[in-house]
């Protein structure tokens, strides 16, 4: 009788018993990007779970589409929005003539039970204050005439989205994403195309997506032919798209046909745009189980000790071993001084495209805080 060859090996993990009272947790995990009980239950920290989201959700979209790598990767800063002007988000607001102009805007749209005004009060909650008191004393005279208050509310709101100097609500920073969704949809692909949508917002800061959201939210209304006129020669569609296309997305390497695409196709899909894929949680449930079963190779759960392990172990002890010489060299090259910017970002984007889940995991957090990432 054959036997299978074994070797001495070591190993840097803990040997993690699997019984059905883990299997029973495993299956009931709520996969969020929040930490539950049952995480910690199971060793798993939050920045853990961060972690796995963001690097199943950046393989995802390489499965999808092709990332050309950009060149801010190396900028350490990232432009950031400025926060949001609820009570909720700073207390202090309470003690403001402005908080005080936005909860008069609120109860104004609850009062109309109207969706159009609604979506465009939610909106204001991401403008600045000295807009948001302009509009609430120019409705102040107007409350008799909902089309006039929609009309003013409309030219603040576009009034803030054109001229705004802050990046746009769809994050491009890292990986090229625009060019490959406007691919997709060019190419009548559009599960795809809206797959490719839900995993780059879910890698974005939770303040811009809801700004985002709340934006899409109101274009979608606002551009239906039934409500208020929004421009005397085109209909509402193209009106709110011309509007607010600039805010949304932006990229040199777009054609305007192809960003008026993309934020059309996201203007009608705002519903389904923010949902988290089936396929991302199948692959975040499937990295957790293996990080609790200790069989993830990226993650050490105890001290080392010597163990006998059979040839097919010891063939994926090589493998991890050409992993951690692959992550090595990418340390290095990312953290070589000697290199000039250029020389840095040619090599970063031959490894990139040699071994991209490798980039991926080097790169996490600060792909997580430029795009695609928060």
């Amino acid at each position: 009788m054959d036997h299978e060859l074994e070797v001495q090996s070591y190993s840097t993990h803990s040997p993690v018993k699997s019984d059905k009272s883990l299997e029973d947790v495993l299956d009931n995990l709520n996969l969020s990007s929040t930490i539950t009980p049952q995480m910690i239950n199971l060793g798993l920290s939050q920045e853990l779970v961060d972690e796995v989201w963001q690097q199943q959700a950046v393989f995802r979209l390489l499965q999808l589409i092709e990332l050309p790598l950009l060149e801010k990767l190396l900028d350490g800063k990232e432009a950031s929005r400025p926060p949001l002007h609820s009570m909720d988000s700073d207390p202090d607001l309470l003690y403001t003539s402005s908080y005080l102009d936005r909860e008069v805007l609120k109860a104004f749209s609850e009062a109309q039970d109207d969706e159009w005004l609604s979506g465009a009060v939610d909106c204001l909650e991401f403008l600045p204050d000295d807009l948001v008191v302009d509009v609430s004393r120019g409705l102040a005279g107007c409350a008799d005439d909902l089309l006039r208050c929609k009309s003013l509310l409309y030219e603040v709101l576009v009034q803030h989205y054109r001229n705004t100097q802050q990046p746009p609500l769809l994050s491009n920073h890292v990986f090229d994403i625009h060019s490959g969704i406007s691919e997709l949809l060019v190419n009548g692909k559009q599960e795809q195309a809206l797959e490719a949508l839900q995993l780059s917002l879910k890698l974005q800061d939770s303040r811009s997506r809801e700004e985002l959201r709340r934006l899409l939210r109101f274009m979608a209304v606002a551009a239906e032919s039934q409500e208020v006129k929004l421009h005397k020669e085109i209909e509402n569609r193209m009106a709110v798209k011309r509007s607010f296309s600039s805010a949304i997305v932006y990229s040199k390497r777009l054609s305007k046909g192809k960003v008026a695409l993309m934020v059309l196709f996201m203007m009608d899909k705002h519903c389904d745009l923010f949902k988290i894929p089936v396929s991302l949680h199948k692959m975040v449930s499937d990295r957790i189980i293996n990080i609790v079963k200790g069989k993830d190779p990226e993650v050490t759960t105890g001290p080392s000790h010597c163990t006998r392990v059979s040839a097919k172990a010891y063939s994926e002890n090589a493998q991890k071993t050409t992993k951690e010489e692959l992550w090595s060299l990418l340390r290095t090259i990312h953290e070589n001084p000697k290199l000039s910017s250029k020389e840095k970002r040619r090599l970063l984007g031959q490894f990139y495209k040699g071994h991209p889940e490798l980039f991926v995991q080097y790169f996490g957090n600060r792909l997580s805080r430029h795009v695609l990432l928060q």
